[in-house]
C-alpha cells in the first residue's frame, strides 16, 4: 500500500490558475473550424465562436488564452486582421501547410473569445519580422482609451473601449522561427521592443513576456538575462521583463520519428512519461539560472509552449499537426501541471498546446461535431487548484516502475492543494499500465467529513472518437473508505483520481 501523507497546514505558494492556460494558433483547425466558424454557420455559434466549444472550455474553467502564435506571430501582421472582413488581406501560412489565411479571426474576434470564455488575455507580438513601431501600435491600438490616431482606428471598427491585455508576449521561439537569432542579439531586441509596449493604463498593466529558452538550451537563459540584467537600472529592477517563456515537446521517439499517438506498446509508454518527467529538471535547471539574477522570483517562468507531439493522424495534412489524445496523454498532462504545481514559486503561467485539432488538444471536431479529450477531463479534474494554495504532501512507498534503467518513473504522482473555500484538492496520478494500486491518504488534522471524488481511467490506448464520444471520460468515484484522518482506496492502473474534502 503506498501512503500519501498531507500537512494541511503547511502552504508551500500559492498556485497561480495561469499554470492551466491554453494556446490557439492560426496552424491546421485549430481557429478556424475549432474555435470560429463564422457568423454565418450553420453550426451554433455566438458572433462566430462555436458555442458547444465555448460552453466545454468554461465548464473546464480556461484562465488564459495565448494567441496569435507560436511560429505564426512572427510572420502576423495585425492590421491585416482588422476592419471589414471582405477587404481583409489574405496571405499565405508559410509554416503551418501552405494554406490561405483570410485573417477573418483577428483582434476584435480574439477579445470576443476571450469575453466569452471568461478568460486572461496573452497576445504573442511580431519581432522576427515585424518593426518596433508595428508592435507599439499594436498595443495602442488594443489597451488606450484616449485620443489617438490606433484608438480612433479601434472605435472605427466597433470597438469603443479599449481591451485589457493581461500578458504580452515580445516574440516568439526566436531562436528558431521567429528570427534565428542568437541570445544576445534578441535579448537587445527585446529590450528595445518592450520599450514600446506603453503601459496605458496604471490599472490594467501589461506584464511582459520575454522569449526564454528551447528546452534544455541554458545558454540562451544565462544569455538573455545577462543582457536583460545588466547594465541595472533602478527603474527595472527585474530585467525589464515580468515573465521569461520555456517550451518543451514530448516526442517519445524523438523529433524526426515522432512516433503514433495511438499505437504503441508499454515500453513507449514508460518512454513518454519518463520524457514528461524530464520537464522537472528543466524547470530546476532553468529555475537556478534565473535565481541567479531574480532570487526574489518576482519573474514568473512561464512554460508557454508544453504537451505530447507525436506524428500527424494518417491521412490528414502533415502541416496541420492533427493527432489523438489518449489515456497516455491523460497522464502526460496530469504529471506535467503536478511539477507546475509543486514548483509554483518560480512557474506562474503555462500553455498545453494546442486547444483544439491541434497536437495535444482538449476538444477535437469534425463539422457540427465535438468530442473531448482525455486530456480535457485532466484539466477539468484538476481545475479546484487554480488560485489554491499547495500544502506539503509525499508519497511514502512510491517505488520506481519502467522499462530499463532510462525510462524510469515513481508509480504515483500527485498535487495537493487548499482553496479559498477551505477544501483539499488531491489529484493522484497512477503511472503504471498493469498494477492497481491501494492508497491510504493521511491528514495531519483534518477529519474528512465532506467528499466528492472522480476517476478518469482506460486500457493505455484508449481514446475517443466521433462515433464513441465518451470511451474516455471522468466518472465519479465512490469506492473508498473513511477512517478518522484517513481515505483508503485503489488507484486503477492507468487512472487519474481526483479528491476535494472538507
Amino acid at each position: 500500500m503506498a501512503k500519501l501523507f498531507i500537512n494541511e497546514k503547511n502552504k508551500k505558494g500559492r498556485i497561480k490558475a495561469e499554470i492551466y492556460g491554453h494556446f490557439a494558433e492560426h496552424l491546421g483547425r485549430c481557429i478556424y473550424e475549432g474555435l470560429y466558424v463564422g457568423e454565418d454557420s450553420e453550426i451554433p455559434n455566438v458572433n462566430g465562436m462555436r458555442k458547444d466549444v465555448v460552453d466545454a472550455l468554461k465548464e473546464m474553467q480556461i484562465p488564459l488564452l495565448r494567441w496569435p502564435g507560436g511560429c505564426f506571430a512572427d510572420e502576423y501582421h495585425w492590421k491585416d486582421g482588422i476592419g471589414p472582413k471582405e477587404t481583409r488581406k489574405k496571405m499565405i501560412n508559410t509554416h503551418w501547410g501552405g494554406v490561405v489565411e483570410d485573417n477573418s479571426f483577428g483582434t476584435h474576434e480574439f477579445f470576443e473569445l476571450c469575453e466569452q470564455l471568461g478568460c486572461k488575455t496573452y497576445v504573442n507580438g511580431n519581432v522576427g519580422s515585424g518593426t518596433v513601431q508595428e508592435m507599439s501600435e499594436w498595443v495602442e491600438y488594443m489597451t488606450f482609451d484616449g485620443v489617438s490616431p490606433m484608438a480612433d482606428l479601434r472605435k472605427q471598427n466597433g470597438r469603443e473601449k479599449a481591451w485589457k491585455v493581461d500578458y504580452f508576449g515580445v516574440g516568439n521561439e526566436n531562436w528558431g522561427c521567429g528570427g534565428s537569432m542568437t541570445p544576445e542579439y534578441y535579448a537587445n531586441l527585446y529590450r528595445r521592443f518592450q520599450t514600446y509596449v506603453r503601459q496605458y493604463n496604471a490599472d490594467k498593466p501589461i506584464k511582459k513576456i520575454c522569449g526564454g529558452a528551447n528546452v534544455a538550451d541554458y545558454f540562451w537563459t544565462e544569455d538573455v538575462l545577462k543582457t536583460c540584467f545588466a547594465p541595472p537600472h533602478p527603474d527595472f529592477a527585474h530585467g525589464y521583463m515580468d515573465g521569461l517563456s520555456l517550451h518543451y515537446y514530448v516526442h517519445p521517439e524523438g523529433w524526426e520519428i515522432k512516433g503514433s499517438a495511438t499505437e504503441f506498446d508499454d515500453k513507449v509508454w514508460y518512454k513518454t512519461l519518463a520524457k514528461a518527467k524530464y520537464m522537472e529538471e528543466l524547470v530546476e535547471r532553468h529555475g537556478a539560472i534565473m535565481d541567479q539574477y531574480d532570487p526574489d522570483k518576482k519573474i514568473g517562468m512561464i512554460v508557454d509552449e508544453w504537451g505530447c507531439w507525436f506524428s500527424v493522424e494518417p491521412g490528414t495534412n502533415p502541416g496541420f499537426l492533427y493527432q489523438q489524445s489518449t489515456m497516455r496523454d491523460a497522464l502526460v498532462a496530469g504529471v506535467t501541471l503536478d511539477i507546475f504545481n509543486k514548483h509554483c514559486d518560480r512557474v506562474q503561467m503555462a500553455c498545453i498546446a494546442q486547444m483544439i485539432n491541434v497536437l495535444q488538444s482538449v476538444v477535437l471536431t469534425e463539422g457540427e461535431k465535438m468530442v473531448l479529450t482525455p486530456t480535457y477531463h485532466v484539466f477539468h479534474m484538476y481545475k479546484h487548484h487554480q488560485d489554491a494554495d499547495l500544502v506539503e504532501s509525499f508519497v511514502e512507498g512510491n517505488k520506481t516502475i519502467g522499462v530499463g534503467e532510462e525510462y524510469q518513473v515513481p508509480l504515483l504522482s500527485e498535487s495537493v492543494s487548499v482553496d479559498k473555500e477551505g477544501y483539499v484538492n488531491i489529484t493522484i496520478n497512477n503511472l503504471s499500465v498493469s498494477e492497481n494500486v491501494p492508497v491510504e491518504v493521511a491528514f495531519a488534522e483534518l477529519t474528512p467529513s465532506e467528499i466528492e471524488a472522480s476517476v478518469l481511467t482506460q486500457e493505455m490506448r484508449a481514446h475517443n472518437t466521433f462515433e464513441d464520444p465518451e470511451k474516455v471520460k471522468e466518472e465519479e468515484l465512490t469506492d473508498f473508505v473513511v477512517e478518522d484522518r484517513k481515505i483508503k482506496f485503489t488507484a486503477p492502473a492507468c487512472s487519474v483520481v481526483s479528491f476535494r474534502v472538507r
